[in-house]
């Protein structure tokens, strides 16, 4: 029996890998020259325009048309298409849905031996795409996504042996795209600008999205708004169903690197003073027509623009909420600070209703504070302001609630069609004391602080001096009482609405206590000094109108009114008694 060589084993081997890979490089040759000798009847492009614009038509449901065809060979077998514009709906105004000066069009290579011409694949480059609702809440998207969802995709059809009757819905990508937002025939100041979006089938009568771009607003200077990415999935539709709100729908997205001060002038168009990072994540599941939504919001760092806290503000929330009417009403909402996940107990709980969103009034809101650490309150406070109060101490904690919306018509409102949302509640600041060298060495109780809201009219008769206009915001300060140095302590009481606020303060007081305690609490001392130190301007004789010393170690007895228009200074004047009846008393 003869022995096989091994050499010669290999040798064979290597000259049958070899000539395979010369049979596959004659096939693919071939292969070329048969496609050249196939395509010629399609090289004549200009034949081919209206038959490539209506297989695109038919494929996103839109009237479509273009300047000018070209046919590329290489790579993959396609056309160049100029100045591509995709024709709206008259429902939805009379600008195209989509606008792009160059479209390239993969075609789908088995399409060539039929009479029909369908594409695998469709390039945008830097198009402009108008998003339209109408006042019904219909979107101009609308029948795109009915469409998808019924259409056969590319790769469910892909073991079939020639184009079917039924046009397939290519894989649509774009660049540098810019998506504009429109309320009927009105264009938003609100666009998504560098976007990057694809959409395709990958199962039948299933439509994906991907979607990352930049939020801006047109109308304002540039800022850093972040990155939205989103991720979403619908369909398939049912075969029974003609309506975009019964699409089933799956998204996650994601808002990262917000900026505060560019989410400002995104949202109102300035700055309004925040410094810090916003990241949102979000989850929708349902329909477009009702969906459940879950969402969570980070805050890093956050602070106001003009100072640097010693401590910055970084909190986290959780809130959901329920989405109709194809994302147009949302209620149900509800946030958790910290989020409902967390082991620690809630610090603020917010709830609301938005049934329309283009109608921000239409806005419930409601603000519930169980007990927040006296603490945390002014960690919070000493971001917003570079003058938090000092010297408080104690277990305290701020409790209440706030709401906010839509007053119930009354007997001045009936038939005005005026009913302005307002803002009313009432917050208690309780079991905190002050505790200041020059009050003494033990720490003063300060009792319950409490600011609830009132009616417009209420708080004319309760205070003397002067007051700010009535505003959809109304709150007083119910009296408190401050020992500080008189046998009686005095009182302070005070008025807040969306103009302002005012304090008034009466009684017997030692002006080094009196100064102390503005001091402690800067939002109470502002400009008290320059009214009555170093000697008092407003006590002075009636004949000479020359100031007169008054002695700190003296109680003496004021009737002061502060006043403070949100965003200008504070100042203080005398209310009563008038000055020679102050003098008067003084020389007693």
């Amino acid at each position: 029996m003869q022995e096989s060589n091994p050499s010669h084993d290999v040798s064979a081997a290597e000259f049958s890998s070899a000539a395979t890979r010369r049979l596959v490089a004659l096939f693919i040759a071939v292969f070329a020259l048969l496609l050249l000798l196939l395509l010629p009847p399609y090289l004549n492009v200009s034949r081919l325009q209206r038959r490539v614009a209506r297989n695109i038509s038919a494929s996103l449901g839109r009237p479509v048309h273009f300047d000018q065809i070209t046919l590329d060979l290489l790579p993959i077998p396609g056309f160049t298409l100029q100045n591509f514009v995709v024709d709206e709906n008259p429902e939805f105004g009379s600008e195209p849905i989509l606008r792009a000066s160059q479209v390239h069009a993969n075609i789908r290579l088995r399409s060539l031996w039929s009479r029909h011409v369908e594409f695998s694949r469709i390039s945008l480059t830097e198009p402009s795409v108008n998003l339209v609702q109408t006042a019904n809440g219909q979107w101009n998207i609308g029948e795109l996504l009915l469409q998808a969802s019924r259409t056969p995709s590319v790769a469910a059809s892909a073991a079939q042996t020639s184009a079917g009757p039924e046009p397939e819905l290519p894989y649509i990508e774009a660049s540098g795209a810019r998506l504009n937002f429109k309320l009927d025939q009105e264009k938003t100041p609100f666009s998504l600008t560098d976007a990057d979006f694809a959409l395709w089938l990958p199962q039948p009568h299933q439509w994906r999205l991907r979607l990352e771009a930049h939020p801006v607003r047109t109308d304002t200077s540039p800022a850093d708004t972040g990155t939205v990415r989103i991720e979403a999935t619908l369909g398939p539709a049912s075969p029974s169903e003609d309506s975009l709100a019964s699409l089933p729908i799956e998204l996650h997205g994601s808002w990262q690197d917000v900026e505060l001060g560019g989410l400002s002038r995104l949202l109102i168009a300035d700055d309004a003073g925040l410094r810090g990072e916003l990241a949102l994540s979000i989850n929708l599941l349902g329909t477009l027509g009702q969906n459940n939504i879950t969402a969570d919001i980070q805050l890093n760092n956050a602070r106001r623009a003009d100072f640097v806290p010693p401590h910055l503000l970084s909190i986290e929330a959780g809130c959901q909420a329920i989405a109709r009417n194809t994302l147009t009403s949302f209620t149900n909402i509800e946030c958790r600070l910290p989020p409902s996940a967390s082991s620690n107990p809630k610090l603020l709980v917010l709830t609301a209703n938005l049934p329309d969103i283009r109608q921000p009034s239409s806005t419930f809101a409601a603000l519930t504070i169980p007990a927040l650490p006296a603490d945390t309150f002014l960690d919070w406070l000493g971001v917003t302001t570079p003058h938090p109060p000092i010297g408080l101490t104690g277990p305290g904690t701020l409790a209440g609630n706030l709401s906010w919306g839509a007053n119930p018509p009354s007997a001045s409102t009936k038939g005005s069609g005026s009913n302005p949302a307002t803002l009313t509640g009432e917050l208690e600041f309780s079991n905190e004391s002050l505790q200041l060298p020059a009050l003494g060495s033990k720490a003063i109780p300060l009792g319950s602080l409490l600011l609830h809201s009132t009616p417009p009219a209420d708080h004319s008769t309760r205070h003397r001096g002067p007051t700010l206009p009535a505003q959809s915001a109304n709150f007083d300060l119910a009296p408190i009482s401050l020992p500080l140095g008189g046998k009686q302590p005095a009182i302070l009481e005070g008025h807040l609405d969306s103009s302002g606020y005012t304090l008034h303060l009466t009684g017997t007081v030692l002006f080094d206590r009196l100064f102390a305690l503005g001091d402690a609490i800067p939002q109470l001392g502002d400009g008290l000094r320059q009214l009555l130190q170093p000697t008092p301007p407003a006590l002075h004789s009636s004949s000479s109108q020359k100031p007169i010393s008054v002695p700190t170690a003296i109680p003496i007895h004021i009737d002061l009114t502060a006043a403070r228009a949100w965003g200008g200074p504070q100042t203080w004047s005398q209310t009563s008694p008038s000055p020679a009846h102050m003098h008067s008393r003084l020389s007693q």
